[in-house]
C-alpha cells in the first residue's frame, strides 16, 4: 500500500498531471486532446500519461484506431481513504478545541 501511495502522490506532484486528471474527470480523451491546452509536445504529454498510468490513476482504452485515456477512480479512492484517517484526527482535535473553548467561555460568565 505504501508503494502505491508513493507512486500516486509522486504522480500528483506535477501540476500538468493534475490538470490532465482534471480533464479526464470530464470523460475520456486522446493524447492529442490532452496535449491541446498545454504548450507541450505530444511526446512530453505521453511521458506524463505514462507516469499517471504507472501510478494506476488512468488507463488506456481502445476505440477503433485510437487509445483514449480514462480516469481510474479506484486509485483516487486509495488517496481518499488515506486522507480520511487524518481527517478523523483533525475532527477530533477540533472537537477537543470546541470543548475547551466552551469551558473557558463558561468560566468567564
Amino acid at each position: 500500500m505504501d508503494d502505491r501511495l508513493d507512486a500516486i502522490f509522486s504522480a500528483l506532484s506535477d501540476p500538468t498531471r493534475r490538470a490532465i486528471l482534471a480533464r479526464l474527470a470530464n470523460g475520456k480523451a486522446t493524447v492529442a486532446e490532452l496535449a491541446d491546452p498545454f504548450e507541450l509536445s505530444q511526446p512530453a504529454i505521453s511521458k506524463h500519461l505514462k507516469v499517471l498510468e504507472q501510478a494506476g490513476l488512468i488507463r488506456s482504452g481502445r476505440e477503433a484506431n485510437s487509445r483514449p485515456r480514462i480516469l481510474e477512480p479506484a486509485a483516487l479512492k486509495t488517496i481518499a481513504d488515506w486522507v480520511a484517517d487524518y481527517r478523523r484526527f483533525w475532527d477530533q482535535s477540533f472537537d477537543r478545541l470546541d470543548d475547551y473553548l466552551s469551558k473557558v467561555q463558561g468560566n468567564e460568565k
